[in-house]
């Protein structure tokens, strides 16, 4: 057999927890970050020729190495200064990574240029904001088109620029016309609250807020933050704390709200205003819209925006959380690092930022440090597992299931009151209690965990999978395996452990139809091919067979998986009969 689906789903292809609060809307201080977190690289150099800087520039932006990419591309421009391709790209590159001047820069030579680049347009807009030019902001946003992207942030960036300008009504106006495109209300309303609340409006600007809530069903963690310190401000804590109550009644781990819930406790001050210009007005516009656009996984123009919202506000914990994101979903964990060790160390993102420089440490192989931290902030904050969950997660990805399940027992421990927002903690303790070969135990975990999620695929999978290989409640089993499919169609993972235990129960036909599917939802997957080998092999399906495993040796495969292949490969299979089902 090669390598079993519970290798894969609890070490290769680990479940990832989130830090807590990652979600902003809808989605480290250098003090807590001992130690550099950088490591030198070695330095790239270009070569002589355009065209191969060119092309080297393109491969390296491929891979997400910006630095790299940046530096061909340079190379490249110097030969040829006027071409506006290369000026493009070299622009989009360095608005990626933050370097702002030389994105005004670039920007401004492409207006010279009349290329057509509306993210070049609006970091000009935005220079003009930065400097608090209103007047030219405005007639630059004149020139803008109005298409695209540009639908939704040219009105926002518009309304404040006139904010700035003094024309309160005529910003109100511009952000209710751009209401009336269904996709954009909920922005433009929490922004005409935004404006409001500046202007000195308070009512309007309440009555904006309740239409986002109406629109997104309840209050996003951003939301309920703008809207809480506005009701603080006006003399309403009481009406501040329901609020902030009512989000964490849904969120009941979520630490982002404990300093603002200290505040109406004790009836301390409400913060400042904290959108009250034209440019931080703009850039939580920005923030908003790269919030969504991450969301839909468009990551390069959501990191831009968010960069051009950080150069706006440059102490702005939210977008420095996002970016970082971003910059880890592009596997660039050091860069990502970086952006958290940013984060002022009073803001309450503080903390789950500094669980991310954790995690990401892991991820550049520095996984001593990586636990020494987390074993530091567990201790730093006694009642609170995240650290430890974040630990145990690290550990069950390094195979070193006992010390994990040691870890994930001390979080437990912390949280006496199991609840629904727990199953994925009971779930990953589960994995690594079954890795250790603490069955009963891990049994328990997957059975609790699908009491509070009884429609979790992953749950669902696992545990029927793991009653198949120990020949246990085999109808049931299947069952689950089947609704975790319909559950995640397009997980090829999944599909794989349906074909899988249709092969472990002799239904071999069944088993080529469900692999076969696996194997186009992960082509590049070594097991999911050896499995679809072994199972051509058994319906008589032999050159098929030697096909797919030579395919599953040149994916690079697990040590142990190689040698079982190699052996295929030599001397095939032996035919298996079907087995007999059993409700064990």
């Amino acid at each position: 057999m090669a390598g079993t689906a519970n290798e894969r789903i609890g070490s290769k292809r680990g479940w990832r927890r989130l830090a807590p609060g990652m979600i902003v809307l809808g989605l480290l201080p250098a003090a807590c970050a001992s130690g550099d977190l950088s490591q030198t690289p070695e330095p790239v150099r270009p070569g002589s020729s355009t065209v191969g800087n060119y092309l080297a520039g393109r491969h390296a932006q491929a891979d997400n190495d910006y630095r790299a990419a940046l530096t061909f591309l340079d190379a490249s421009l110097a030969a040829d200064p006027g071409n506006v391709d290369l000026l493009r790209r070299a622009f989009l590159l360095t608005s990626a990574e933050g370097d702002m001047k030389r994105a005004v820069e670039l920007a401004a030579k492409l207006e010279t240029l009349d290329a057509k680049a509306p993210l070049a347009d609006m970091v000009l807009v935005i220079e003009e904001i930065k400097h608090d030019r209103n007047d030219a902001a405005a007639r630059r946003l004149d020139k803008m088109p109005d298409g695209g992207i540009n639908a939704f942030v040219v009105p926002l960036i518009r309304a404040w620029v006139e904010f700035g300008r003094g024309n309160i009504d005529v910003a109100i106006q511009t952000l209710e016309k751009a209401a009336a495109r269904e996709s954009a209300k909920p922005l433009m309303h929490l922004h005409t609250a935004l404006l409001s609340e500046a202007a000195g409006r308070i009512g309007e600007a309440k009555n904006h807020y309740q239409l986002v809530a109406d629109s997104q069903r309840g209050f996003s963690l951003r939301v309920a933050q703008l809207m809480g310190a506005m009701l603080e401000r006006a003399g309403e804590p009481d009406a501040a704390k329901v609020l902030y109550e009512k989000y964490l009644s849904e969120r009941p781990e979520s630490r982002l709200l404990a300093d603002a819930m200290a505040r109406v406790a004790g009836k301390a001050k409400a913060p400042n205003i904290e959108v009250a210009t034209a440019s931080a007005g703009v850039a939580e516009g920005l923030f908003g819209i790269a919030s969504s656009l991450r969301q839909q996984n468009a990551r390069e123009t959501a990191l831009i925006l968010g960069q051009y919202a950080l150069y706006l506000k440059p102490n702005f914990p939210v977008v420095q959380i996002l970016i970082g994101d971003i910059l880890e979903a592009d596997r660039r964990p050091e860069s990502a690092n970086n952006i958290y060790a940013s984060i002022d160390p009073k803001s309450p993102f503080a903390w789950p930022a500094k669980l991310r420089i954790a995690t990401n440490l892991d991820r550049m192989e520095r996984t001593d440090e990586a636990i020494r931290r987390l074993e530091e902030y567990a201790t730093q904050v006694p009642d609170d597992p995240e650290p430890l969950v974040n630990l145990g997660d690290i550990l069950r990805g390094r195979k070193r299931f006992d010390d994990a399940v040691d870890a994930y027992d001390r979080a437990v421990a912390r949280t006496p009151d199991l609840g629904p927002q727990h199953w994925s903690l009971l779930y990953s303790r589960g994995i690594a209690l079954e890795r250790a070969n603490k069955w009963a135990r891990a049994e328990k975990d997957f059975l609790k965990a699908l009491e509070f999620e009884p429609d979790q695929p992953f749950v669902l999978n696992y545990l029927g999978y793991s009653w198949v290989e120990k020949g246990m409640h085999l109808d049931r089993a299947l069952a689950m395996i089947k609704k975790a499919v319909s559950l995640r169609p397009s997980d090829g993972y999944i599909v794989d452990s349906l074909g899988w235990v249709h092969y472990q129960l002799g239904a071999y036909e069944d088993a080529v139809k469900e692999l076969e599917r696996a194997v186009e939802l992960r082509p590049d997957d070594p097991v999911i091919n050896d499995h679809l080998g072994d199972a051509f092999w058994q319906v008589g399906r032999r050159h098929e067979a030697r096909f797919q495993w030579q395919r599953a040796l040149g994916l690079k495969p697990e040590p142990d998986v190689v040698e079982s292949i190699k052996k295929k490969l030599k001397e095939g299979l032996a035919e298996l009969p079907p087995k007999p089902k059993s409700n064990g």
